[in-house]
């Protein structure tokens, strides 16, 4: 593991074991390369620099600039197509005839009898005579970086740029290990770029011990590197434990949301498999009923398995005969559905609560099928079954009953890679005093579970950040916080961008943003079809994303009175009009600055930057976040964290502004379980609970809670930031 590393991922910097020294001229160089990219070391970090040998100083001085400029999208030369912007930019019909003219009219024809008029330009485009993508000065660079740089001003600092800290922390494998333990650990399931980061971290740290891996798909890539060293896998309860690590194992999805194509394994790779599944099955072979579910995937997993060679594994082949469909196995979930079928909703609770999990999923649909006598009946099987159920699944369901008094506007689906899809609401809302009953209940249980602390200091900002109920509904980046999130917009000038490197084909995202009114109708939009729409400015489009540099596209939304957009909602997208996906592309961000009107500056400059968020779904069209105007006339971001499939090429705002309009209403009209919901479960559990304000000094212990730790707290305090937000939700 290296430091860079550690520092993008906690923003603290790992202690160099080099010898003592004076480096008090890298320190000061550091501070002030830090301050330009909205960054600053804390004292105890310029004082470790300072007592370093100069060569191991710049060493460790290097490592933190180049890690902070790359979590805020600094490494990259940021160029938008016009030079000027955001001054400058034509108008977009105006911008299209310049270009065919330049392409089509020799100099010498130019205000001649023959020189073509803009309309009869124009009607090659409509007429698809000539493409716009075929114009030689359409959509490639016309000017160099430095060119750009020359002809902007320098930033003028504003009091409301962004200053993030960065921390001194242990040794390299001090932090490695503790980051190890925070991934492996950790009550609520990962996303992408933390899960590969686990499986790095787990064939360094194989020998750290571990409290708890609670969550499954952690285990699995435990497990998997446990496997390759001949060790027995680790927690295996289910015969999908078994599969997940044979997945991941394979290179493959250990979310089982994807088939795997199994690689050879080794003998002892076989012979592990073999004995996990055989425990598994025989401690009740009721574990058999998960096979069905994944029967294909089992069947090529025996294959290579090679079951029958084995001695004394019969209840592990006995999944592969159930895989082949020559025993029937009815799972849990079929004998569910024959009791619903029967209208013994009653019978249908009892079964699943041997699953708690599942039984607190379907809880929505055991109560609204229930009648009021066996409702009771449901509570009381809900009841015991509540302290077996994990902590994440319960803030789930608690999140879910909150939105059940009345149908949904949209019912919105998002699934695990972040794809969503929209429909009707079409079920019968809760009665209230059953939201209320079945709440109380897992408040109740949530209570009990978290951790007593006498004293928690809370920054009022954190409170409004959604619960990170799962990794998955979030992406890496900078400042980035979990799907349903809110956070105030300050500034004047609100500037969203998106970089795209290409990794071997030409590629061409197309940064958007659709403007919705307040009863989020279509009221227009600002794209390369329209460079000035609603009052927005456009960059200018590009087509393609050359290594090493890339492109950059802009938009700028005025917020301030002086020139307010007029929409009600802005929505950023970024749509793969040709060329590599999401997920292909060598390089793909979405981020937003704010900027007040006098600033000035060049087009990206990271001290203006409040977030940025890898852009890696498996869609065609990006929806990161959504802005919206607040009746006081201030502006709110949420976050969506979404894709939608699109079309293969070709993509434009215009084209999917209904499904993005209502997607964006089922969303913002939700109501998210938040920080804040977990902080005044604490208060009523006894903790005392006080809001940060910045510059004052605490004194004794205490624990505190915010988007990111001041400076000079005391000894001993724990810190729970971003990062570390999951770490509130009980196991």
């Amino acid at each position: 593991m290296n430091a860079r590393t550690i520092i993008k991922r906690t923003l603290r910097v790992p202690r160099s074991p080099s010898a003592a020294g004076d480096g008090a001229a890298v320190a000061r160089q550091m501070d002030a390369v830090l301050a330009v990219a909205g960054f600053k070391a804390t004292r105890e970090l310029l004082e470790h620099v300072t007592g370093l040998e100069p060569g191991a100083a710049m060493d460790l001085a290097v490592d933190v600039v180049a890690a902070v400029r790359e979590l805020v999208g600094d490494h990259a030369r940021h160029n938008p197509y016009f030079r000027d912007f955001p001054h400058g930019v034509p108008d977009t019909v105006e911008f299209w005839v310049t270009c065919l003219r330049d392409a089509l009219v020799t100099p010498r024809s130019r205000g001649t009898t023959t020189t073509p008029t803009d309309r009869d330009l124009l009607v090659l485009l409509e007429q698809g005579l000539v493409g716009l993508l075929d114009i030689p000065r359409y959509g490639r660079y016309q000017h160099t970086y430095a060119e750009l740089l020359a002809a902007h001003d320098e930033l003028i600092p504003s009091v409301k740029d962004r200053v993030t800290l960065v921390r001194l922390g242990g040794t390299l494998a001090e932090e490695t290990t503790a980051l190890y333990r925070s991934l492996a650990e950790s009550t609520t399931p990962l996303g992408e770029a933390d899960l590969q980061l686990l499986a790095d971290l787990a064939e360094t740290c194989s020998k750290v011990e571990l409290a708890a891996v609670p969550v499954r798909e952690n285990r699995a890539v435990l497990n998997a590197a446990r496997l390759a060293a001949g060790r027995p896998l680790l927690a295996v309860d289910t015969v999908l434990d078994v599969l997940r690590a044979a997945c991941h194992a394979s290179g493959g999805d250990v979310t089982l949301a994807e088939p795997t194509k199994f690689r050879s394994f080794t003998t002892r790779e076989r012979e592990g498999l073999m004995t996990a599944l055989h425990d598994v099955v025989a401690a009740g072979e009721g574990k058999l009923g998960d096979v069905a579910r994944f029967a294909k995937r089992f069947k090529r997993l025996g294959e290579g398995l090679h079951p029958h060679e084995y001695k004394g594994v019969e209840h592990a082949v006995e999944v592969f005969t159930v895989a082949r469909g020559d025993r029937k196995v009815t799972s849990l979930d079929g004998r569910a559905e024959l009791a619903f079928a029967c209208g013994d909703v009653a019978a249908a609770a009892r079964i699943l609560a041997a699953a708690p999990g599942k039984l607190m999923r379907s809880l929505d649909r055991l109560l609204r099928y229930a009648d009021p006598s066996t409702r009771d009946a449901v509570f009381e099987t809900m009841a015991q079954a509540l302290g077996a159920v994990s902590g994440r699944v319960l803030c789930s369901v608690r999140e879910h009953l909150a939105n059940r008094a009345v149908p949904d506007a949209a019912r919105v689906f998002t699934t695990r890679s972040r794809r969503a899809w929209v429909t009707d609401d079409i079920r019968q809302p809760l009665p209230v005093e059953v939201i209320t009953r079945a709440c109380a209940l897992i408040d109740a249980e949530l209570t009990a579970r978290l951790p007593r602390r006498e004293r928690l200091v809370v920054d009022p900002d954190v409170l409004s950040v959604a619960l990170p109920l799962s990794g998955k509904a979030s992406e890496a980046g900078f400042a980035v916080l979990p799907r349903g999130s809110r956070s105030r917009v300050e500034g004047e000038v609100l500037r969203f961008f998106t970089h795209w490197c290409q990794a071997s084909r030409r590629t061409d995202f197309d940064l958007s943003a659709l403007l919705l009114d307040a009863d989020f109708r279509y009221a227009g939009h600002v794209s390369w079809t329209d460079h000035h729409g609603g009052g927005a400015v456009y960059s200018g489009d590009l087509i393609e994303a050359p290594a090493p540099d890339g492109a950059t596209e802009f938009i700028d939304i005025p917020l301030d009175s002086a020139g307010a957009a007029s929409a009600a909602y802005v929505v950023p997208q970024v749509n793969v009009y040709d060329g590599e996906s999401f997920d292909e592309v060598a390089e793909s961000m979405f981020g937003w600055m704010t900027r007040e009107r006098d600033q000035a500056g060049a087009p990206f400059d990271a001290r203006t930057v409040r977030s940025r968020s890898e852009m890696r779904g498996t869609g065609r069209v990006a929806l990161p976040a959504v802005f919206a105007r607040e009746a006081d006339g201030s502006w709110t971001a949420t976050w969506l964290h979404l894709y939608l499939s699109g079309n293969p090429s070709f993509n434009r705002v215009e084209g999917n502004r209904v499904n993005t309009a209502v997607l964006a209403r089922g969303l913002l009209q939700r109501d998210y379980l938040t920080v804040g919901y977990l902080v005044e479960l604490m208060r009523a559990a006894g903790t005392e609970v006080i809001t940060w304000v910045p510059g004052a000094v605490l004194d004794g212990p205490a624990t505190f809670l915010g988007m990111q730790a001041p400076e000079n707290l005391p000894d001993g305090a724990e810190v729970i930031t971003l990062e570390r937000l999951n770490q509130l939700i009980p196991a």
